[in-house]
């Protein structure tokens, strides 16, 4: 009975107050009110409500009266209200109907940009969170990614586990410029008609760069190398030999012969072209002599002129004790048919042939052993030679000149690589060097295989793509059409492929390659090579495949010729593939 009448009480209390209100509502004409007054005048009527004992029924009062002011308060500090109407000069009822079109295009466009900033910024979150499955300790990476490095050498950081400060710092810079292109989208609806913004305030920026952070910076050149001066006697001849391999193999081994030359004061003697390559057709033979001032290298035909078909190899010392200077039967036979009569060949550490690699010499090992009177000296393959590796491989080689380095690419390939690069690929390119044939294989006898599956290679190539800011990829590979096609699938960065370019057939229509084919060394597969090279060298980054001598000398063009980054390196250098096929 008790809650009955408290309760039919109330409802009386309530019917009198709207009674009361409705009047005043009809009454009384309506005011402007400023956002204190309606808090005010809550505020004085929560506080007559509760003296009355109506405080439950109006307790949406008390709640509107806390919210409101602390409502506006963000909003005004939030949106920057005050600026925003600041920028206002004129506003024109109606004056273009398009502005609603135009306000959703800017929000569509802010919701796009705001999207990619969450995507750079999960990226940025996802490299500093370590994957123990997919990748190796800095202790444990692979021994033929550091065989060939050097001071000039620039590893490429294990991304999963630390982040550089220039990264993140690049990584920062990208997103503030983000926010900005976000803030002038939103703005740009506010710009039509006879409606004119104040211009985005750039003073919040004012301590940033100009320009974005450079990861994939050039690699400074050292001041001071370590090199020797070649000055030979005109009548002391070093005989090279080189059968190893193909012709990557054979430069490496013609520069280890130039450093053994240098050393014995002797003329570099090239071999043949019935017995190898056909060198001046891929090397600037005159360059090499131009670099130095004088006369160092000559060409077997020339040597055969000096010699006047008495051609005798004097001395044979063998580097390589098994087989003694890498020579078989078949090859002994190709030099006495080209006239070359062989002195005793003999090597020059018998005890080596029970070795199962290679011993370390140095410059003091070589001298005592090499240094000989005999006119014509040969000292056989020296590709597996390990001498003096930090010494060869630092930028410009081991010998004193005037240029950048004397192995390189001929005057007409490499006019070629740059007008193929004018033609299809521009200043700012990545060079992929993506060696399958036969790698699988190779791969997998290693302790740490070399050889990824297509999904795994896409992402680390588009990790390098994305740290280089690069709009093109120049792929140089002997894979199938199957396998470079899947992998032109997964190359897709901020939702928009980034092409893989190859070298296409010869055109009559193109004339990039028109000078190869004007002096008839157009298709020459030797040729074609070493304008892959060339082109990869020419490149703003370059990715090689690990163990190949052709990335490896793709890599010492570019430590001579001052192009190497920061971000050159192997294909998924520091992982392990993460399928990983049974040996036979």
């Amino acid at each position: 009975m008790e809650r009955d009448s408290s309760s039919s009480s109330d409802e009386d209390e309530d019917e009198e107050a709207r009674r009361n209100l409705v009047p005043q509502n009809e009454t009384k004409p309506p005011r402007g009110h400023s956002a204190l007054e309606i808090s005010g005048d809550i505020v004085r009527r929560t506080a007559a409500a509760v003296a009355s004992g109506g405080f439950w029924s109006t307790k949406r009062y008390l709640l509107l009266a806390i919210c409101l002011p602390l409502v506006l308060i963000l909003l005004f500090f939030s949106l920057d209200l005050g600026r925003l109407f600041r920028g206002v000069s004129i506003i024109r009822v109606g004056g273009d109907d398009g502005g609603g079109d135009r306000m959703r295009e800017a929000e569509l466009r802010a919701l796009y940009l705001l999207r990619d900033q969450q995507l750079g910024l999960l990226k940025l979150w996802n490299r500093t969170i370590p994957d123990a499955h997919s990748r190796l300790s800095p202790a444990s990476a692979p021994s033929s990614m550091s065989s060939n490095s050097t001071s000039s050498k620039v590893d490429l950081p294990d991304s999963s586990l630390s982040i550089s400060a220039m990264e993140f710092r690049s990584a920062l810079l990208e997103q503030i410029k983000i926010n900005k292109e976000i803030q002038k989208a939103l703005l740009s609806s506010h710009r039509f008609g006879n409606i004119t913004s104040e211009p985005l305030d750039d003073s919040a920026g004012a301590d940033l760069p100009h320009s974005a952070v450079d990861v994939c910076r050039k690699i400074d050149r050292p001041t001071g190398r370590r090199t020797i001066e070649w000055k030979p006697k005109k009548d002391k001849f070093l005989f090279a030999i080189c059968l190893s391999g193909q012709m990557s193999n054979h430069l490496i081994c013609l520069e280890k012969h130039m450093l053994f030359a240098a050393l014995l004061d002797r003329v570099l003697v090239l071999p043949s072209t019935k017995f190898d390559y056909q060198y001046d057709r891929v090397l600037d033979i005159n360059h090499i002599n131009e670099c130095f001032g004088r006369k160092v290298v000559m060409p077997f035909e020339e040597f055969s002129e000096v010699k006047k078909n008495k051609m005798q190899i004097d001395g044979f010392i063998c580097y390589m004790a098994s087989p003694p200077c890498f020579l078989d039967e078949e090859h002994i036979k190709r030099l006495k048919n080209m006239g070359i009569s062989l002195g005793k060949i003999e090597a020059a550490w018998p005890e080596d042939a029970k070795l199962k690699e290679p011993k370390k010499r140095v410059v003091g090992d070589i001298m005592p052993k090499f240094s000989s009177d005999a006119e014509v000296l040969a000292i056989g393959d020296m590709f597996y030679a390990d001498v003096e590796e930090e010494w060869l491989t630092q930028p410009g080689g081991p010998l004193a000149h005037k240029c950048k380095t004397v192995i390189q690419p001929s005057k007409l390939i490499m006019l070629t690589a740059q007008r193929f690069v004018q033609t299809f690929l521009g200043g700012n390119f990545v060079a992929l060097h993506f060696r399958r044939h036969g790698y699988l294989s190779f791969c997998n006898v290693k302790k740490e295989s070399c050889f990824f599956p297509i999904p795994q290679a896409a992402e680390c190539i588009l990790r390098v793509v994305e740290r280089a800011n690069a709009p093109v990829i120049y792929l140089s590979t002997d894979a199938a059409e199957s396998e470079t096609n899947l992998l032109q699938s997964f190359i897709v960065l901020n939702d928009k492929p980034v092409p893989l370019v190859r070298r296409p057939d010869h055109n009559n229509a193109e004339k990039w390659d028109a000078l190869l084919y004007r002096n008839h060394i157009g298709g020459d597969s030797q040729v074609e090579a070493m304008l892959d090279k060339a082109i990869c060298a020419l490149s703003n980054v370059f990715i090689g495949s690990s163990g190949s001598t052709f990335t490896e000398d793709i890599l010492r063009l570019r430590r001579g010729w001052g192009s190497a980054s920061h971000c050159d390196g192997y294909l998924c250098q520091g992982e392990l593939p993460n399928f990983i096929a049974e040996q036979e």
